[in-house]
């Protein structure tokens, strides 16, 4: 990458603690490739004396029921949240069980459509001032005259709640953003197909950063402040945004959107 680099961020990465079974007989041998590791067997070598993590884990199953009205909960095997369409709620798995979350969706008159779910952040910049819609169009530099009343609407950051490929992920948030949707949001799980939350809110935080670099104007003046600036999420929703079908695409007119439906399927293995 060209230098210098103000901020990155890593999107999506899976941590994995692996324990892997190993025995002595006159030398150190792997379990299961039954063949040895070391050629001897130091001398000062006591596997007793050795450190070991003796964690009592064990695999918890949840029963898939929602904790409201008990009707079956519904998500595809790797989505984080799970839904309930008897009580029209949303459901976030943890290790605790399930959390409720708050969700809604935007309206679409056509039939057919996929849901795909994205998250609104709202949060406290510091370093920065940007808390209002008037805020973002100055820093954005858009070509808009700032009306009455702007200064006091909300501004919220966008972001996918799934895994897609970065440079569709920036753009999706950057589109988002920059637009702001003012659609009153419906507290209701859609009708259509619904596409599964694969992507925690901690890490689309993470990346409110890299989307204010990607609209944030002029760049050579304000790039080197990212350092600087910091964020302090206040509240987030969750909210599901029509994408209607054409061909091998998903797109959504409205904000510019579109994805192609293979790229979309490969992304849930990122």
């Amino acid at each position: 990458m060209p230098e210098p680099v103000f901020a990155r961020n890593f999107l999506g990465e899976t941590m994995s603690l692996i324990f892997s079974p190993f025995y002595v007989d006159g030398r150190i041998y792997d379990a299961i490739l039954k063949r040895p590791v070391s050629p001897v067997l130091p001398q000062d070598f006591d596997i007793e004396n050795m450190p070991s993590d003796r964690t009592k884990w064990k695999i918890k199953f949840v029963p898939a029921l929602c904790p409201n009205c008990g009707w079956d909960l519904e998500g595809a095997r790797d989505s984080l949240a799970l839904n309930c369409k008897n009580c029209d709620s949303v459901w976030l798995a943890g290790k605790k069980g399930f959390t409720r979350m708050k969700f809604g969706s935007l309206p679409l008159s056509a039939n057919n459509a996929t849901y795909l779910p994205f998250y609104r952040i709202r949060t406290q910049v510091t370093g920065m001032d940007i808390d209002s819609y008037a805020d973002l169009i100055r820093v954005s530099n858009l070509p808009k005259v700032i009306q009455e009343g702007w200064e006091k609407e909300p501004f919220w950051f966008w972001s996918p709640a799934f895994k897609i490929r970065p440079q569709d992920m920036l753009r999706f948030s950057r589109n988002l953003t920059l637009f702001q949707p003012r659609d009153e949001v419906i507290p209701e799980l859609p009708e259509g197909e619904i596409y599964p939350v694969t992507l925690p809110v901690r890490e689309a935080v993470d990346n409110l950063k890299i989307i204010l670099a990607s609209f944030m104007k002029p760049q050579k003046v304000l790039l080197p402040r990212l350092p600087e600036i910091d964020f302090k999420p206040r509240s987030f929703l969750l909210v599901y945004i029509p994408f209607q079908g054409r061909g091998s695409e998903l797109t959504q007119p409205s904000f510019q959107l579109r994805v192609n439906k293979n790229l979309l399927s490969f992304a849930r293995y990122l």
